[in-house]
């Protein structure tokens, strides 16, 4: 049985988490697929930053889970879901960690949107 590799965020490979002051709206072919208050800003390393939207703040009937997941050490195991009024462009576009490692345990519950895989991530004064 093979162990995957739990890696916990440091000076080397930096993950912070914070609650976003702004209004977060993800549309696909004209639908708003997200629309929150209540995103979370994560930050790791030197990768761009990006916002995880509550489970609760998206129109789930929109998305159709995948059998596409990947693994992250940092962060655990990962599925993914389709956005189905995108077409071919929105196969696997949202991410989501559903029982993440202990030092990210605040994206629980939270989707995260490839903003090539979406027409937009508008950021909105709350």
């Amino acid at each position: 049985m093979h162990t995957k590799t739990v890696k916990i965020p440091g000076p080397d490979h930096p993950i912070t988490i914070e609650p976003c002051p702004l209004r977060v709206v993800v549309k696909v072919a004209g639908k708003t697929v997200a629309d929150t208050r209540r995103a979370l800003m994560l930050r790791e390393a030197n990768y761009p930053a990006v916002y995880y939207v509550p489970r609760e703040d998206a129109d789930m009937s929109l998305l159709a889970r995948t059998d596409h997941a990947t693994y992250c050490p940092y962060k655990g195991n990962c599925s993914y879901y389709s956005i189905a009024p995108g077409g071919e462009r929105s196969i696997n576009a949202v991410w989501t960690y559903e029982s993440p490692h202990d030092a990210v345990a605040q994206i629980k519950d939270h989707l995260a949107f490839y903003h090539d895989r979406v027409d937009s991530i508008e950021e909105l004064d709350a």
